[in-house]
């Protein structure tokens, strides 16, 4: 093909001095252009996802409560049988349901005092989708009929209190008559967010039940013969769902809203902390205005680019106008030329931009402050459909844009004028 040919030429080294610079800056340009896109929405999706998944560990996507609930830890209790539960557990977006409830007091150590939330859990809890944010121990077995005295304290508050796993630790609630429990270290997680774990101590639910009165004990005979006290209570303080698709928590939180009691209400994780959520969506914007910005910078390099190479090609413009090429074929011509360069550009910004994701995403080259940013390292979500999508908006970008000068090509240049053109 003529054209195909004729782009060629024009961009071969030893055509010009002048020409070689400015495409070869071009071509960078375009690279460092979709470099900085793809880094930019990986790291933001990956810093989104990486906030959401920490607040969703510690309240999983979607929480049931009492309809007098306000958001404070004293906890108004309901029955966990509910007759909803069985439809609830028939949708396929719904992954788990566990059962919970809170009760704020202190832990005091010889020389420490610090305030915290004991959050109930029972059997139904799911360690396995909570265990990537275990540092160290076991997590709490609730099987038994027999009461654990096993907590699981968030790595801070252990650090502050000093203790260790296996550690004594004492409890006491306010409450009217004031009461005491004695419980052991099991274990220490770290989420990285400092609202949950300067705050939230694990623990089995039965306490809760117990501190508050709801229930009654019983005893239980161990196989040694030995008789304990159990307590049975079916009243929890809340139910939290798990979804198997973050995407669709509002449409399943209208799901879960239109059947269940009129007593109780479902509340999705982005209602329950609207901050940490209306934050996070600011990184959308300040991702597009990142990226309008840098296209905007990448195009008028390109126009400069393409304007230079017309201007340094004039006299072969009328030359070829003469031979009886039209000016359709000669504006082909240039384009593929362009054409040529945005490729070249997008090819090197791609490998340098997927390499440097994966090379941040596996080896965690850059490191962050866990305490103001909540994260340990730069978090990166190599999302491939989206890569492709971006691409494809760059390159047809980039080839509209160079309609501009393309038509300056076909229209504005005479053959007499290109000629005489030095």
């Amino acid at each position: 093909m003529l054209e195909h040919f004729l782009s060629r030429r024009l961009l071969k080294k030893n055509d010009s001095k002048t020409t070689r610079p400015i495409v070869t800056l071009s071509i960078i340009g375009i690279s460092i252009c979709l470099i900085i896109i793809i880094l930019s929405l990986s790291i933001t999706t990956g810093y989104r996802k990486a906030i959401e998944q920490k607040v969703i560990d510690m309240g999983s996507h979607i929480r049931i409560s009492n309809y007098d609930q306000n958001y404070t830890f004293d906890a108004k209790p309901f029955s966990k049988n509910q007759p909803f539960l069985s439809d609830l557990k028939k949708n396929p977006d719904i992954r788990h349901i566990q059962y919970f409830s809170t009760k704020v007091g202190i832990v005091k150590t010889d020389n420490q005092v610090e305030g915290m939330v004991l959050k109930g859990i029972d059997s139904s809890f799911s360690w396995k989708l909570f265990e990537h944010n275990m540092v160290e121990g076991k997590p709490l077995d609730l099987r038994s009929d027999t009461l654990s005295n096993g907590v699981v304290m968030s790595e801070s508050m252990a650090k502050k209190l000093n203790l260790k796993v296996g550690d004594k630790v004492f409890a006491y609630f306010v409450q009217n008559p004031p009461m005491a429990r004695r419980f052991y270290l099991s274990a220490i997680y770290r989420t990285g967010m400092p609202e949950y774990d300067d705050r939230f101590v694990f623990g089995d639910l039965r306490h809760v039940q117990k501190l508050c009165g709801w229930g009654h004990s019983y005893d239980v005979v161990k196989p040694n013969g030995d008789t304990v006290q159990g307590w049975q209570s079916d009243s929890v303080g809340g139910i939290e769902i798990l979804l198997n698709d973050y995407n669709k928590i509002d449409e399943v939180g209208n799901f879960v809203n239109h059947h269940i009691s009129y007593n109780l209400k479902a509340e999705t994780i982005k209602q329950v902390y609207p901050a940490i959520f209306q934050w996070t969506e600011l990184f959308d914007a300040n991702v597009m205005v990142l990226l309008i910005i840098t296209i905007f910078i990448c195009v008028i390099t390109l126009i400069s680019t393409f304007f230079i190479i017309i201007l340094e090609q004039t006299s072969t413009i009328g030359i070829l106008k003469s031979m009886g090429m039209t000016t359709q074929r000669i504006r082909n011509v240039f384009l593929h030329v362009g054409l040529r360069i945005i490729l070249i550009g997008m090819f090197m910004g791609n490998v340098t931009g997927i390499a440097l994701c994966l090379l941040q995403k596996y080896a965690h080259i850059v490191k962050l402050d866990p305490s103001s940013y909540y994260v340990p390292y730069v978090p990166i979500d190599f999302n491939i459909p989206q890569i492709i999508i971006v691409n494809i908006c760059v390159l047809i970008i980039c080839l509209l844009v160079l309609l501009i000068p393309a038509t300056f090509v076909s229209k504005k240049i005479s053959a007499v004028s290109a000629i005489r053109f030095e």
